[in-house]
């Protein structure tokens, strides 16, 4: 049955868990392609460019925000992070939702460009707990993870107050599985009852 695509945005403070979500997300379902962010900063880790993010300086992000380039962009942590508006246009009209992994500004900001947008805000099971996670992962310098936990309230403040869906992740199976129920419950709700109605009852 025909139905219409649309744009899923997990959000996070940093550290929570929600990219690996995202790819769990992806591989459990069908239709669903993850956008890749550009961005302004160095690769953490293990990150691949055109695979992870899009690796780019501030002078050709200048570039593409000028030639309206992004559907959404933002400043995070000193670093900017935008999506690509003709990427994500051609991936929806393809009939493939498109998962965003980006922060609640950019959340927000594709919430207004699409309202049938489904806004998930994932949530460490606490603060101390996301201090552990920050301080374990080893990518950042002392002064970035204080910067990280001082965002978090502001981010967790935002997500509850605009975002459709709060998650808990303090198990990851079980994380997975509301955010599975959640698209699967918009997928039903987003069927076209139009072409429905024309195809079984010739109306």
């Amino acid at each position: 049955m025909a139905r219409s695509a649309f744009p899923v945005v997990l959000s996070a403070p940093s550290g929570t868990g929600k990219t690996t979500l995202a790819h769990l997300l992806v591989d459990s379902m069908n239709n669903l392609q993850i956008s890749v962010s550009h961005t302004t900063r160095h690769a953490r880790g293990h990150e691949q460019s055109d695979l992870d993010y899009f690796f780019v300086t501030p002078e050709i992000f200048d570039k593409m925000i000028q030639e309206n380039a992004f559907i959404e962009w933002a400043t995070v942590h000193g670093h900017r992070y935008g999506s690509s508006a003709e990427w994500t246009e051609a991936t929806l009209a393809s009939e493939k939702d498109v998962l965003f992994d980006i922060d609640v500004q950019g959340g927000l900001q594709i919430k207004k460009h699409y309202p049938q947008a489904v806004l998930i805000f994932i949530l460490p099971p606490s603060l101390d707990e996301l201090e552990t996670r920050l301080r374990n992962r080893g990518t950042d310098p002392e002064d970035l993870i204080e910067k990280r936990l001082l965002a978090a309230r502001d981010e967790i403040r935002i997500g509850l107050d605009h975002y459709d869906y709060v998650i808990n992740n303090e198990k990851l199976d079980r994380a997975l599985f509301d955010l599975t129920s959640i698209v699967r419950t918009q997928r039903l709700a987003s069927f076209d009852r139009q072409k429905i109605r024309k195809r079984l009852l010739g109306e």
